[in-house]
């Protein structure tokens, strides 16, 4: 059984192994033992309630229960921008009107923007290449949603995510090479580097102080804000199935989208529910459901070892079964809790 549990502090040299295979888009995961270790003791300190207010985040990752292999990773900031600034354009309409010449014109511009500060964050999405068959991002994915669920008194009212912006087929960004480049004046990944582990002193100091007219840039640049990376595009139809949409907010650097909602509006919190288990006896367990079957997503109720996969059927008499394997593999007994999102099929 594939299952996603929330991070110990004897991940780390695993998780090293596995940042090895990340390209360089992602930032916020890289092959550093020390940050690493540092991001695990965080999300430790998070969990038993010893962390400040504007560091608590979660750290979760994704292992085969046979292999014991960390096969991918995800987070949730707590609450963004309570110590460094979180930073955004937001897109707005202004319009310029001559009643005298009879002529209106309407135009978009870029405009600084804070906020989002305060909103959850769900970020650092990574899976390995080995592990990309169907369905398994999507547990990866939603198992962040389903931690939101169960704690909801963690969390603020409000939840976001970051999408990654359009490039070329050269892999650069039109946005950056219109905007970004003429005021920071580095390398788009030395800057993406910079902010996403909190040096972001530049973006305050080097940043426009006025808004930027849209209808100026060049039409690629105007084309690729809000505009979706094409390899994260499932990301994105996974979030937006769960709730989140597009509200004119877009990354500084490369204008990709950040999609957003009320965390009390996400299907995950809405759907789900906490049922008893029951364990199938081992000759139920002989009669294997189909894989056409009803599946659900199923998580335990620990917050200190959390966690959540995939199991065939739906709940049914008000008790959700599960085989001995899956029990032991949650970590649940007969009768505990667990919570039950049922999958919807493609």
């Amino acid at each position: 059984m594939i299952v996603v549990r929330v991070v110990q502090t004897g991940d780390v040299d695993a998780l090293v192994a596995l940042a090895q295979e990340t390209g360089p888009g992602l930032t916020t995961f890289k092959p550093d033992r020390d940050a690493l270790a540092a991001r695990i003791a965080r999300a430790r300190r998070t969990i038993e309630d010893k962390a400040a207010s504007h560091e608590k985040g979660y750290f979760f990752v994704m292992e085969d229960s046979q292999t014991k292999d960390i096969a991918g990773v995800c987070g949730i900031e707590t609450a963004v921008g309570l110590e460094q600034p979180f930073y955004n354009y937001r897109v707005s309409t202004v319009v310029h009107a001559s009643q005298d010449l009879g002529i209106w014109t309407r135009m978009r511009a870029l405009n600084i923007s804070h906020d989002l500060t305060g909103y959850a964050e769900v970020c650092s999405l990574f899976l390995s290449p080995r592990y990309r068959a169907h369905g398994v991002g999507g547990l990866l994915s939603r198992s962040r949603f389903m931690f939101i669920a169960q704690f909801r008194d963690r969390f603020p009212q409000r939840i976001c995510a970051e999408l990654r912006g359009h490039f070329d087929a050269d892999g650069t960004s039109p946005f950056w090479r219109a905007v970004g480049s003429h005021f920071y004046q580095i390398d788009f990944n030395a800057a993406d580097y910079l902010s996403s582990h909190g040096r972001k002193s530049f973006l305050a100091e080097l940043m426009p102080r006025f808004p930027v007219y849209v209808e100026l840039l060049p039409e690629d640049a105007q084309q690729a804000i809000g505009l979706t990376h094409s390899d994260t595009l499932p990301a994105r139809k996974m979030l937006e199935a769960e709730g989140l949409r597009y509200e004119n907010h877009v990354d500084i650097f490369d204008a990709g989208p950040v999609l957003e909602c009320h965390v009390a509006d996400l299907r995950t919190v809405r759907e789900s529910v906490v049922v008893p288990v029951e364990i199938a006896s081992v000759q139920a367990q002989g009669d294997a459901a189909p894989e056409s079957g009803p599946r659900s997503l199923v998580s335990n109720t620990s917050l200190a070892d959390f966690r959540t996969g995939v199991a065939a059927g739906v709940v049914e008499d008000g008790v959700f079964r599960l085989s001995a394997d899956e029990a032991a593999t949650l970590n649940v007994k007969a009768g505990e809790p667990v919570r039950v999102l049922p999958l919807k099929r493609n």
